[in-house]
């Protein structure tokens, strides 16, 4: 079989410089291809229009422009939440989200389709491990997102103010931690000062709690932010939420979390998604409470937060959503107990685009 062309969005800025270097094309080309991609979102060389035209015709013929194949596209919330179900070259779906929000937005995109971790509340867990995106996947998704932006702002988009998204979260299908490398190059490259230039503070990885991904992650070089998807504060409930606790209990997350918040001095967020009667009473708290205030002696700076997620529902389980009012007891308990917290504001659901709702569809 013919070798497949190069991806585009694969591609760093000295992959590109090569490939035109053997074309006999001068490096600077390179340079005004990886702009044209990163910051004006051109979608083929048909769009550069100060690029010969030979070099276009080449690029078109040896160069693949699309890896993700839009299926469909929902919306909701008049609008500023919208959400993308793409499928890979082998049918895969993959799902993104973005929220638009009055003076900053989100996109939520995915590293993988379908996820290995299976938590027992998420309808992405239920469909396994499907495919891991590559890195340029994952930047399709995020360049997607910002051209959804420029439409429902566009009086934003200027020559001013060439990006529109400002916040990005890996938190879609699937686990960054077992795509690092992968997830990691995309990472980069969406930072880049000569590309898509999104501040490493404005991004966010999710993560079930992986231990060497977390250590990982505190030796990287971009500061972006870490999430841990709690959920419970003892080994019982959460191993029975979630299987990855088997394989790294809550004692040895801990100790990576604290270890990485040392090395790092940044703030870690524990996401904590409340079940009826399952995880979210006044001894749930209290313990959570417990558990977060022992990684500090007291007087020592709190360098983490609490994300409370009222569940979304997924069909076929016999899980249920907490009440409003258990929601705000929890609340009440942590920031008695000095335990930073808020409740994550709802969106998307009615489109199936909410925390653990993706799953390929509506």
């Amino acid at each position: 079989m013919p070798e497949s062309p190069p991806f585009i969005l694969d591609l760093t800025r000295d992959n590109l410089t090569e490939i035109l270097e053997g074309w006999g094309e001068p490096a600077y080309r390179a340079k005004q291809i990886y702009r044209s991609v990163h910051v004006k979102l051109a979608q083929g060389p048909e769009h550069m229009t100060d690029l010969p035209r030979k070099l276009r015709e080449r690029l078109a013929e040896e160069i693949a422009w699309c890896n993700l194949d839009l299926q469909k596209s929902f919306a909701c919330d008049n609008g500023d939440t919208r959400k993308a179900l793409f499928v890979l070259p082998d049918g895969s779906p993959v799902e993104a989200v973005i929220m638009a929000y009055s003076g900053r937005s989100t996109a939520c995109v995915s590293s993988q389709s379908g996820c290995l971790m299976r938590c027992s509340f998420c309808a992405t867990g239920r469909m396994g491990l499907l495919a891991n995106l590559s890195s340029g996947q994952i930047i399709e998704q995020v360049l997607w997102a910002e051209r959804e932006l420029r439409e429902i702002h566009p009086d934003a988009f200027s020559l001013n103010r060439p990006r529109l998204l400002t916040n990005l979260v890996f938190m879609g299908m699937g686990e960054a931690f077992n795509n690092y490398d992968a997830w990691w190059a995309a990472v980069e490259r969406l930072h880049d000062p000569e590309g898509f230039n999104l501040g490493a503070r404005g991004m966010t990885v999710s993560t079930v709690g992986l231990v060497p991904g977390i250590r990982r992650l505190a030796e990287a070089t971009l500061p972006i932010n870490l999430a841990i998807s709690l959920h419970a504060s003892n080994d019982e409930l959460r191993g029975e939420l979630m299987p990855i606790n088997k394989a790294y209990p809550i004692a040895e997350l801990m100790s990576a979390t604290k270890d990485y918040i040392e090395r790092t001095n940044r703030r870690v967020s524990f996401e904590y998604i409340l079940l009826q009667d399952k995880n979210d009473g006044p001894e749930h708290a209290d313990e959570l409470a417990g558990l977060l205030n022992r990684q500090y002696p007291a007087g020592e700076m709190i360098l983490f937060h609490v994300n409370l997620i009222p569940w979304n529902p997924i069909p076929g389980t016999p899980l249920t959503r907490s009440h409003h009012d258990r929601v705000k007891a929890f609340q009440r308990i942590l920031e008695k107990h000095g335990v930073p917290c808020t409740i994550r504001v709802e969106r998307g659901t009615s489109i199936a685009a909410a925390c653990g709702q993706l799953a390929g569809g509506n």
